[in-house]
């Protein structure tokens, strides 16, 4: 049976489709049919908002709540907003350090064709925004975006207008060969955004 929420330490993710914007050859969905050999990530089908919200149950029991998954969660963007909301509307429940992230490719702007980042303003507490690369001919080789040439630009345009709408955003970089680490971390500082390197795992992964 397909995982919709799986736990990795103190936080729970959440996976709300297997559809995604880019066609990355080091993601992990490429390389098993289960994250970190246990939870079965490829869906049969999309969630709805409500599966989520009972598969989370209490939420008071994680430091952080991510829409994660093995897809690119913006493409459905109702359903992030939805079930982020009834989280919100939980507040009296939640602790002060439960946190709700995205974690993103940073291509939603692009794949709906305008700006998505007022609408999770006061939804989405953290945004984790995979820069993977130092320049569009970088990341094109890497990450293999259906936008193509488009897709840099708009990761860049991304977290430029998620500094504006949400309280915390980073930029990261999977540790892979060619990828100018350094070179990231000052487009990162010149953004004004966190920056954090992911360590790759070719075998096995860990989030």
């Amino acid at each position: 049976m397909s995982a919709i929420a799986y736990p990795v330490g103190n936080s729970l993710y959440l996976n709300i489709t297997n559809r995604c914007t880019n066609e990355c050859p080091f993601c992990i969905r490429n390389k098993s049919p289960k994250f970190n050999q246990q939870f079965a990530l490829w869906l049969d089908k999309e969630p709805t908002a409500d599966e989520l919200i009972t598969a989370i149950g209490d939420p008071t029991r994680y430091e952080q709540i991510v829409f994660c998954g093995y897809g690119e969660p913006t493409v459905r963007l109702e359903v992030i907003k939805e079930v982020s909301r009834q989280l919100k509307s939980q507040k009296s429940k939640l602790k002060s350090n439960v946190v709700i992230r995205i974690d993103t490719n940073g291509h939603g702007n692009l794949f709906w064709g305008r700006n998505i980042l007022p609408e999770l303003k006061g939804l989405i507490d953290k945004v984790s925004v995979s820069l993977n690369a130092q320049d569009a001919a970088t990341y094109n080789r890497l990450c293999r975006p259906l936008q193509g040439e488009r897709a840099y630009t708009a990761i860049i345009d991304f977290l430029k207008e998620a500094k504006k709408y949400l309280p915390d955003v980073e930029a990261t970089v999977v540790d892979l060969p060619g990828v100018d680490k350094e070179k990231c971390r000052q487009i990162a500082a010149e953004l004004g955004v966190q920056f954090r390197i992911r360590p790759y795992y070719e075998e096995t992964y860990v989030k």
